[in-house]
C-alpha cells in the first residue's frame, strides 16, 4: 500500500469511486485550490483503494485544528488496515502542519468507522450531536 496526497484533478477524479457520488471537475479544482484542504489516497497495486479528506479550521483563540471530513475504503480492500493507515497519515500531516488536534464526527452506530478511529488512536469525547441546515432543500 502506498499513501499519497492527491495534488491533481486527474488523481481526484480517478478516485471518484471512493466518494458518495461522481467528482465534478469544477469542485475538484476548487478543492485543490483551497488552502487547508487535502486528500490522502491509498493505492494498492497502483489503483485507488481508499481515501481520507481533511480540512484545516483556524480560530482566533484556538489556532488550527484538522477536521477529518470523510474516510472511505473500496469494498474489496476493507479489513486490511487501509482506513487506519490513512487516518494515522492524516493525523501525522496535521501534526506536521501545527494543528492542535484532529476531530471527526461519526454516527454512533457506524461500528466500522468507530473501530477504525479507535485503532488509529482516537478517543471518544462523549456525547455529540450535529445539527445541519440543508441548503439544497426546497
Amino acid at each position: 500500500m502506498d499513501i499519497r496526497r492527491a495534488t491533481t484533478v486527474d488523481e481526484l477524479i480517478a478516485a471518484e469511486h471512493l466518494y458518495d457520488g461522481p467528482a465534478r471537475p469544477e469542485w475538484v479544482e476548487r478543492f485543490l485550490a483551497a488552502d487547508g484542504h487535502l486528500m490522502l489516497i491509498a493505492y494498492v497495486d497502483g489503483a485507488p483503494a481508499g481515501m481520507v479528506s481533511g480540512i484545516e479550521m483556524l480560530h482566533p483563540d484556538k489556532g488550527t485544528e484538522m477536521c477529518l471530513y470523510e474516510l472511505s475504503v473500496d469494498g474489496p480492500f476493507r479489513g486490511r488496515g487501509i482506513g487506519r493507515a490513512r487516518t494515522q497519515a492524516l493525523v501525522e500531516v496535521a501534526r506536521e502542519r501545527g494543528c492542535y488536534d484532529v476531530r471527526v464526527g461519526v454516527d454512533t452506530d457506524n461500528e466500522a468507522a468507530l473501530a477504525t478511529y479507535r485503532s488509529a488512536g482516537a478517543r471518544d469525547d462523549g456525547i455529540f450531536t450535529m445539527h445541519t441546515w440543508d441548503l439544497t432543500a426546497d
